[in-house]
């Protein structure tokens, strides 16, 4: 089993800050929101994104797959009471010349394997496509 850290404090009202490794992330922890940070709920959809791509990035020497660029894009939905994300729908934009065949089966392999992207999908509602770059 894989086991991850972070260690996060509270700088002042307007913000904190995660650490993990050498990397450090500014977060908007304020009531009144900040445009220099990920908040909450961005946050959890960058780790949906992360785990796309890096997903990606595992599975496209397998499958030699021609991987030469790409963009998720998210968006989340959140009920008020109580509070929680009940709907993130996703459009993952592959720059390669594969096949639309191929194209599915990095997709596939993208869900099957992602450990955010699973862990939230049992908790709400994931939906998504792949395109290709050409094609948006």
């Amino acid at each position: 089993m894989l086991e991850y850290q972070i260690k996060a404090r509270r700088i002042d009202a307007d913000g904190a800050s995660a650490k993990t490794k050498a990397a450090t992330i500014t977060l908007d922890t304020s009531a009144a929101g900040r445009a220099d940070a990920f908040n909450p709920a961005e946050l959890l959809l960058a780790a949906i994104a992360a785990c796309m791509i890096k997903g990606a990035e595992r599975v496209a020497p397998m499958l030699q797959f021609d991987l030469r660029g790409m963009e998720v894009r998210l968006h989340g939905v959140r009920q008020d009471a109580p509070p929680k994300m009940i709907r993130i729908d996703y459009e993952i934009i592959v720059d390669t010349t594969e096949t639309d065949q191929r194209l599915e089966l990095l997709h596939k392999n993208i869900r099957k394997y992602g450990t955010v992207s699973n862990t939230i999908a049992a908790a709400a509602e994931l939906n998504g496509v792949i395109r290709r770059a050409a094609d948006v």
